[in-house]
Parts: C-alpha cells; structure tokens; sequence
C-alpha cells in the first residue's frame, strides 16, 4: 500500500504547491525535493507490494517510507493551517514575521529536511538491495494506470448467475415437499463455491415468496452471540426492539410465526457450539411446511443442526463451459457479455481453468480484465501474474484476490482498506464510504471535477472488480448499501494489517471502528473514526470514551452516527475545535443532540457534515455558512429542524444538499429559497416544503439556472393539500438537464405545468410517492414528436392515481423498469396486487 500512501500525499503536495500558495516560503524548495524524490519511486513502487511479501527486510524498508511520509503529510497540514490562521500573504508565499511562529518554522524545517535524508537514504537501500538502480524518469502524478476511468456507473450486472439453476431448482423442490414438522436443507461447500448465492437466487424466487409467508435470512457471522441472532431475525420482521431480554425475543419470534409458514436461511455458519441454535429452533412453531435452509463451509455444522444426510447439497464446481460464460459476463461487460476479441480467448480461457470452477475466483479475475485495455500483452501479464500467485497459494479464490488487489490502481488500494474496519457481514451504505474517502483525499480531484462523481467512481471500480457485493439497489438500480465476501474481508483486514491501516488487536492505529465495547485511549495517530455498526444496531458510547475522541489532532473523518451517549453530544465534543484538519462530520442518528458544539466554527477544513436523523436537533449554527470548502451537507429527516442559517449560499462548492428547509418570511435568520440560485455546483438537492409563504413570488425562478443539477427531491409532507402552495410549485421549474426527480407528498391533485417532455427533456428517473395526485397534466403527455426519455418510474402510495398503464407505457417507450406498489386506481397495469405491495415490471421480461 506504500504506493498509495504516496499517490494520496502528492495529490495534497500538488495541490497545496499550485492552489493554496499558502505555505511557509522557506519550506517550498523541501517540498518540490521531497516531491521530486517520490515521483521517482513511483513506478517501482508499484511492484513494491508483491516484492514485500516475499522478503521480510525489504517489508521493513517500505514499512519505514509509509511512516515518513504520513509524517510529511501531517506536516503539510500543519503547514496549510499555519498560513490560513496568520492571514498575512505576500504576492504568492505566505511570509512569516510572527516571533510567536519562529519555532514552529524552526521544527518544521528541521522535520522536513530530516525526511528528505531519509527518504534518499531508502531510496538508495533500496537500489542496492535490489542490485538495479531505481528509474531516474519522473513520472508524472497522474500517470495513465492510474487516472480514474470516466464511468460514473456499474457497467456489471451483479443480478447474474451462471450455473447454479440447478442447485437453486433442487433446494426449491425439495421446499415445496415440506408439510411436516420443520424441515432443514444444508448447502455444503468450501468457500467460493456460491452458496450463498445459491441460497440467495432460492430465497427471492417469486414462487418461494408466495409460498411462504414469512421469510428470514440471518447471516451467522463467527462472532455472532444468539442475542444478535435473535434481534437479526426479528428485524426482518418488522421489529426493531432494542431493550428486550432473550426470553421475551424468543417469545416475539414464536409470536409473529405461530400459525405462519416461514422460511429461515441461516447464511455462512460456523463454529461447534450450537447452544444458541437449539434455543431459537425449540421456540420455533412447528408444522406448516416451514423450513431452515444452512450455508456452511463444514458438514458437521449443518448436522448438528439438524439436517439429514438426504437433504444436504453439495453444490459442484462450474462446468468448463459455464466458467468461461460467467468470466465472459464480466470482463466483456462492456461489449455485451461477449469475447469480441479473438486474441483474448486462448489467455482468457488460460486464466478461467487456474480458477478451478470457483464462482468467486472467476468472478475476482474477471473483474481485473473489465477494467484492464483489451489488450493481447497486459492480459497475459495478468495471466503469468495469477500463475505466480498460485505457486505460493494452491486455492484460486485466494490467489485471485490477492491479484485483484495488487493490480488496483494507487487510489483504490486506500478506498480498498477502509473496508477492513467493518465486521463481518455488515451491511455498508455507498454514502459513508464516498464520505470517507473524501475525507481523507484518496479520492484524487482533477480539472475541476465534482468529488461526489469522483467518490462514486471509486465505488463503481470496487464492485466492477466483484470486491464488494450488492446489498441493496434503488428502483432504478443505483447500489445503494454492500458487503464485502468474507474471504474478501480475510485479504483486506490481512493487507490493512500489514500497512498499519487497521489492526484487529491494537487500537494505537491510523483507522478505527467504533464499538460500544472500547475503550478509547488518545491516538495521535488516528485519521479516522467511524461508526461501524450493523443494520439495527446503535453504539452505546460511555462519557469518559467519547470525551477522548477530541484528542486525536490529526483526525480528518469522524463518523458517529447511530450512536447513543449518556450525556449531551455537544458537551461531550466541546474541544472539537481542536481537530482543525477534520473534514468528514457524521453525526446522524445520533441521541441525545440539541445543538452542534459552538466550538464547530474553528473546522475551516469541514467538506462533509451530516446531521440527518437527529430528531431533537433544533438549530444549525451559523457558523456552517463560514466553510468554504464544504461540499456535503446532510440535514434531512431532522424533525424539530425549522430552517437552516441564513448566507447559506455563501457555500460556492457545495454539491450536495439534503433536507433543505426554506425560510418562512418571518424568519429573519434563516435561509429563502432564493440563496439557492448562488449554488451553481449543486449535482444533488432535497427541498422540503410546508406552505406558500417558502417561496417568494421573485424565487420561483431559482432553481431554472443550476446547470450541474442532476438529482432533484421536493416533498411537501404536512402540507395537508395546500393549494397556495400547489400554485407555487407549478411555478418552481427544475432546470432543463434535470437527470433525477423525486415528488414526495405532492398536495395537488393534477401534476406540475413543468413535469413534461419538453421542459425535462433528458430526464430518465422519475419517482412520484405519496401524496394527493390523481391525473397528470395535459402537458405530462406531450405530443407527436415528443415523448419521455425516462427509463425508470416509481408509483408508491398514491390511493388516487387513476391514470392507464398503457397510457403511461405509450409516452414513455425507453422505460426499463416499474416499481407500483399501493396505487388501487392505477388501470390494467400487468403485476397483480399493484393496490397492496405491488410489484416490479421490467421490460426484457414483459417484451413480446
């Protein structure tokens, strides 16, 4: 990872040397020697970390670069706050005539001079280790291999299964045969086989789920306690309980079952100790053809939870002909699942046999080829790579991992590692790991480029390499949450270790997770903070715990959300004044918080603050007008939150704002709606809206001249069927490259003047939920030379919509995919039960 420790400090190096112009002058020419020594090391250092794993003195070596230049990175910092604090610029260098900073000069020039030397001294072990000098061509910082590729979305389907119908055709007739007692279905297989994927492909068939009904799939970490379990089990039903005790858990589980037939997938079991499974099965109602089906790694695992010998699968390994179909799946993704190449087949199929038929291995592979040129001469030298990797490791799964980590670009390896800090089987929102990596600058921002596009690609070149798996979608199929494979996670916390990034057993290191369990000591090395938790549960963080959070200086991303304290957030963080390089602020979900600290207004450096989900949050500080590097700022869902501060669109770099509330004109301290129109790099925005007097006559017009706006969400809940307000929106037009938009508790009967055709016409996402809408307007239609681009529509809860589908289908011919679900009046739409919980329509199913 040494090469992308130094990729992240000289994207900073660059831009404090041509941006900021803000660093002591004495220490410009130390600067552009440190950065013309590490430019040098590049390309060699990109091979660094196969060599390190194989010699334990060069391993050393590298381990001593990486702390030198965290070291400069920190220095650097220090540096930029040195310059900002003084406020006295010359020209082009910040001088310094304060006495007051003299040994601040001193030490640091001293510090950076020493750094240098050493630095050259490695550089120099280094060659005569190796017996060759190292390259003496500066290559530039955005050398091609790692300039991050324009392609903002998956070009993968993750939905696809190669295989495995078989396996899944077999578990579901032997669940139909179900009518006594409980039966148990064991999926058997070494890791990598597709289990899972099986038991997936199995529990979200249609027929299964009218079969059943109640269906629960509860991923058995090695860790997991049968506490856990339960609440895992019950949160599928519906029911979040937090201060229960075992016995009445169990009572709730038998309670929402009795008289059900249900289906249990308990995923990826392990251990010997099966205490915990024969107290849930004895509380389970017996009878109605309910069954558990267990994925496990070891056969004796899912006898002694009951399976019979005659109903345990033994999934095989891929055929020669499907492992070549999965592999041509993902890395042809982009030409349609094809080899359209012939001089990639026979390498192709070299690299798909050293797979072994293994689903992962192949899927692990094949995402290295999708992001690699099609090109004869770097497919074989990942092919002699994979090869040298299983010389030191028979299994195909474990060589293919550690292959697609090693060819991932300087900037994913960094975005790679944060997933090490997660525990197993955790549920991980996009959102968070875009956040963080922002947070810390791995995410690399050229050309003026949006950093939330940037971030997004980042995540886009984890799950084309199938290193991390899609949890949940949009309706149009944006990755919203992931997870990442458990013997991924084995490589990553393996890696991570090694690079002093994480570290399962020691907590003195630069990445940690939150756990109510810690017991934090002051870190000055730590750089990042998070909430870990999974799906459903909440930190409970002790005072003198969290009190200590503001001692780690050198802190840039600290994410506390979903986290209770037992005393004021506020109070607890009143020193965070303190961690002035901190740009990544997540306090969402969090209890109990009133008000943000005052001493908030020293986090000049903030980009992204999150408070959404703080029911009791009254007020945002004016203070947040002042960061003008803020780009993320997430206040939705805050109930007691009336309005935020007025000068808000002072924040020119802001691209994402979420859970706006205009002022009302008797707000005199809070934001109108007209401030918007100065936020001109707004890709993403979410208003919310009560009455008429939110938007001024002279402001309907503000939002027409936001040309990066891509996502759009205006919900009006409370606003009980205003019609003075139903006027205004009809005159709120979105700007014309609108790409995204959400209606949310929409108080008109009849649809805006503005949503049509020709006033929106690259519009492909359109949601429409909740709310009074019965028609849409004349203009929804347009005419004979005009009709919808959009490729996704989403109808929920709308008790009044009684348009036609056909209608709908007409003017709208690219759609791709209809989520209905509550629409009662919604006419001759082709999913049954569209006035309950509806259904999905998609057009290569439906089309003749």
């Amino acid at each position: 990872m040494v090469d992308a420790v130094v990729t992240v400090f000289l994207e900073k190096l660059l831009g404090a040397l041509s941006e900021e112009s803000r660093v002591f002058s004495e220490f410009r020419d130390k600067f552009e020697t440190l950065q013309f020594e590490l430019q040098l090391m590049r390309s060699f250092l990109k091979d660094a970390e196969r060599l390190k794993r194989k010699n334990e003195t060069f391993r050393c070596v590298m381990a001593n670069l990486r702390e030198l230049i965290y070291e400069a990175e920190d220095i650097l910092a220090d540096c930029q706050l040195q310059s900002r604090d003084d406020g006295l610029f010359s020209s082009g260098w910040f001088m310094c005539t304060n006495p007051f900073k003299l040994p601040f000069q001193y030490q640091t020039g001293k510090s950076l001079g020493e750094i240098n030397r050493k630095i050259a001294s490695i550089k120099q072990n280094i060659s005569s280790y190796l017996g060759v000098p190292l390259l003496n061509q500066l290559e530039p910082i955005n050398a091609q291999n790692d300039q991050m590729p324009r392609r903002s979305s998956p070009v993968y389907d993750h939905t696809q299964v190669v295989g495995l119908e078989g396996d899944a055709s077999k578990l579901k007739e032997w669940l139909f045969e179900a009518d006594k007692g409980i039966l148990a279905i064991g999926v058997v297989g070494m890791g990598g086989l597709g289990k899972t994927t099986i038991a997936q492909k199995v529990f979200n068939d249609r027929k299964i789920e009218e079969r059943f009904d109640r269906r629960i799939w509860v991923s058995v970490s090695q860790n997991c306690n049968e506490e856990q379990i339960m609440r895992s089990m019950l949160r599928n039903l519906g029911d979040v309980s937090v201060g229960d005790d075992k016995g009445e858990l169990l009572k709730k589980i038998n309670e929402y079952l009795l008289g059900k037939r249900f289906l249990i997938v308990m995923d990826d079991v392990w251990g010997s100790d099966f205490t915990w499974w024969h107290t849930i099965y004895e509380a389970l109602p017996k009878g109605n053809g309910s069954s558990i089906v267990i994925t496990t790694r070891i056969e004796k695992v899912a006898q002694k939870m009951g399976v019979k010998k005659a109903r345990s699968h033994w999934p095989k390994f891929l055929s020669k002909d499907d492992s070549w179909l999965l592999f041509q799946k993902i890395a042809f993704a982009a030409d349609g699942g094809e080899c359209k190449h012939p001089d990639l087949e026979n390498v192709g199929k070299e690299i798909v046999e050293k797979c072994k038929g293994l689903p992962l291995a192949i899927k692990a592979v094949g995402g290295i080829m999708l992001c690699k040129p099609s090109h004869y001469h770097e497919w074989r030298r990942i092919a002699d790579h994979f090869h040298d990797e299983l010389a030191e490791d028979d299994n195909s799964v474990i060589a293919s991992l550690q292959l697609s980590y090693d060819e991932l670009p300087s900037y994913l390896k960094s975005c790679f590692l944060c997933l090490s800090l997660y525990p197993e089987d955790c549920v991980i929102t996009k959102d968070q790991l875009v956040h963080w990596w922002l947070g810390e600058g791995f995410i690399p921002l050229r050309n003026g480029r949006s950093a939330i596009e940037a971030g997004e690609d980042c995540f886009s070149g984890l799950t084309n390499r199938c290193l991390l798996e899609v949890v949940e979608k949009t309706y149009h199929g944006t990755i919203s949450t992931c997870k990442i494979h458990d013997m991924v996670r084995d490589l990553v916390i393996k890696m991570a270790e090694h690079d002093a990034f994480f570290s399962t057993k020691d907590n003195n290191c630069r990445h940690l997770g939150i756990a109510s369990s810690m017991a934090q000591k002051a870190n000055h090395k730590l750089r990042a903070l998070l909430s870990t938790t999974k799906t459903g549960e909440v930190n409970k963080i002790a005072s003198n715990t969290a009190k200590k959070f503001c001692e780690s200086r050198n802190l840039r991303a600290m994410d506390l959300s979903r986290s209770i304290f037992d005393t004021p957030l506020s109070g607890l963080l009143h020193q965070i004044g303190v961690l002035q390089h901190l740009t990544y602020l997540n306090v969402s979900n969090t209890h109990p918080l009133v008000q943000l600290p005052p001493s908030l207004d020293k986090l000049s450096n903030l980009q992204v603050l999150d408070v959404s989900y703080c029911q009791n949050l009254k007020i945002l500080p004016p203070c947040i007008t002042t960061f003008k590097k803020l780009r993320v700022l997430v206040a939705s869902h805050c109930g007691s939150l009336e309005y935020l501060p007025k000068h808000l669109g002072r924040l020119s770099n802001l691209e994402v704002l979420l859970g706006f509330k205009p002022a009302k004109s008797s707000q005199l301290e809070a934001c109108r709606i007209g401030e918007l129109r100065n936020l001109i790099r707004l890709r993403t925005l979410g208003i919310r809206l009560s009455c008429c007097d939110e938007i001024g006559d002279t402001e309907v017009n503000v939002l027409v001249n936001l040309q990066e706006l891509q996502h759009l969400s205006i919900s009006c809940f409370d606003s009980h069927g205003n019609n003075d307000l139903t006027a205004k929106l009809d005159k709120l037009f979105p700007p014309q490259q609108l790409h995204e938009l959400s209606l949310e508790f929409y108080p008109g009967k009849i649809s805006p003047s503005w949503l049509n055709p020709i006033s929106l016409p690259i519009l492909r996402y359109l949601s429409i939920s909740s709310g009074n809408l019965a028609n849409l307007n004349e203009n929804f239609w347009g005419n004979d030379n005009t009709v919808w681009k959009i490729e996704g529509l989403r109808l929920k809860s709308l008790s009044d919509f009684e348009e036609e589908w056909e209608r709908l289908q007409r003017v709208m011919p690219a759609l791709r995919v209809v989520d209905v679900s509550w629409c009662p009046e919604l006419m001759s739409f082709p999913i049954e039960n569209v006035g309950f919980k509806g259904g999905v329509w998609k057009e290569e199913v439906h089309k003749s």
